[in-house]
């Protein structure tokens, strides 16, 4: 399986993340399950049928954290520097109306779409490997738009 990039940061809070679901949460959830089973008849009891739903739940956010985590390619950021944009790096990108982004480049589970854009998205993926004074074209579900780097850096 391939190793998957993710940041020192955004490690660190998938493993606290993950100690909290198995030291906190599902303990909790577990005690519910076995109290609302006590209350008797299974087959109309809404109590037990929601905290089976919530420990499964749960138990598929441990599953899929464990596995992040066992294949997990941890990079410091903090350590990065140039003007190519690579994994971690800020870019600051100009389309053809004039209109800035300003982004991160992260991973999957750090991207929230707007501040910062996952590598493997249609943008990042775009844009790893330019430098500054290149253009590229990100091809979108709304059609292609073409960015200008304007600005690489890997400090705030």
């Amino acid at each position: 399986m391939d190793k998957k990039p993710i940041s020192k940061q955004g490690f660190e809070n998938l493993i606290a993340e993950l100690k909290d679901l198995k030291e906190v949460q599902r303990p909790e959830i577990l005690k519910t399950v076995q109290w609302a089973r006590s209350l008797g008849d299974l087959s109309e009891n809404a109590d037990y049928s929601a905290a089976r739903e919530k420990q499964r739940q749960i138990d598929k956010r441990i599953q899929y954290l464990e596995d992040f985590v066992n294949n997990a390619m941890v990079i410091d950021v903090d350590s990065l520097s140039g003007d190519r944009v690579v994994f971690g790096a800020r870019v600051v990108c100009e389309d053809e109306n004039g209109n800035r982004m300003q982004c991160r480049i992260l991973s999957d589970v750090e991207s929230d779409g707007k501040q910062v854009i996952s590598c493997t998205s249609p943008v990042g993926r775009a844009l790893i490997g330019r430098c500054v004074g290149d253009t590229c074209i990100v091809r979108l579900p709304s059609g292609e738009r073409e960015y200008e780097i304007l600005e690489v850096k890997f400090k705030e």
